[in-house]
């Protein structure tokens, strides 16, 4: 049980790194209906923006260059975690101010279109900070490991997570205790009601995609120094995203963060026993639970289904 404590804490660990990942994925597709495949994408992007921001990028070779690289490693890793989901909340709103046309047709010119978005994300990434692997620095008070019960921990997971959860806790808060939540959420039941009563559907859209780029840009910048940082990493992420809504259930806030748990005890636990099928677990959660239940574990009936 003591060799298997540490699988277990990265699993919860990484379970709420996917839940982060996955709420700014399943809210685009609750109330748009529409899966966004830049969303792994934006998710490197915003942490792309965070590495410029700490390394001052922007303001290479001024007298405020010189002055922001001066400041503390955590006063500027900070500011990342604000600039890097504005930007990509920024980014992230282009990309829907081009899918409105396909909106009202069918679900592949979406898709299609994301994915389009997504290819020219990545290039632009490449062009700008090249195609080799970097590195987000972390303030070194939440950086290296520790001992707890004989075993050797990474400090920063444990920031991760406790960052994760906070993220999760807000994002709910905001969904089920604001007007703007209440807004979202009847967007992803009926739309049409949200227009009669008044309400701009088209910016709403616009809010909640820019909101879910936030999310994802955010995840980016707190998984960055855990994953590593490369072009292509978006890849890599969308198609966990991708799998925990639809085990959770399409638009379903809960059922998106009890499957990334779910996932990611899957992948941590099997890495203990057959590390090369840790991946491969959730895949076979995917088909046990869609198997068992076709809209996931918390689903409810979408455009999605046919």
């Amino acid at each position: 049980m003591i060799e298997l404590l540490p699988h277990i804490v990265n699993g919860l660990t990484l379970g709420l790194l996917f839940a982060l990942i996955a709420l700014g994925f399943t809210l685009i597709v609750g109330v748009m209906e529409v899966i966004n495949l830049a969303h792994g994408s934006l998710f490197a992007l915003g942490a792309y923006f965070a590495l410029a921001t700490i390394g001052g990028d922007w303001f290479a070779g001024t007298e405020f260059g010189i002055w922001w690289l001066s400041l503390p490693i955590g006063t500027r890793y900070v500011a990342a975690l604000a600039v890097g989901p504005l930007l990509a909340a920024a980014s992230g709103m282009v990309i829907e101010l081009c899918l409105r046309p396909t909106y009202g047709k069918a679900p592949l010119y979406g898709l299609l279109l994301t994915f389009g978005a997504a290819l020219v994300v990545e290039e632009v990434i490449r062009l700008a900070w090249g195609t080799g692997e970097q590195n987000l620095t972390v303030p070194q008070t939440i950086n290296g490991a520790f001992l707890m019960g004989g075993l050797i921990f990474s400090k920063y997971k444990f920031f991760a997570a406790a960052f994760a959860l906070a993220a999760i806790a807000l994002v709910w808060v905001f969904l089920e205790r604001t007007p703007y939540g209440a807004i979202i959420k009847a967007g992803s039941h009926d739309s049409e009601m949200v227009r009669a009563l008044g309400y701009d559907l088209s910016k709403l859209r616009l809010l909640v995609f820019g909101f879910g780029a936030a999310l994802a840009g955010l995840a980016g910048i707190i998984l960055a120094p855990i994953w590593g940082l490369r072009p292509h990493i978006g890849l890599d992420v969308v198609i966990p995203a991708f799998l925990i809504i639809v085990i959770g259930g399409v638009g379903s806030f809960w059922g998106a963060v009890l499957a990334a748990l779910l996932v990611g005890m899957s992948v941590g636990i099997t890495g203990a026993y057959a590390p090369a099928w840790s991946m491969m677990s959730m895949y076979l959660l995917l088909i046990a639970v869609v198997g068992f239940r076709a809209r996931g574990l918390l689903g409810r009936k979408s455009a999605l289904e046919n």
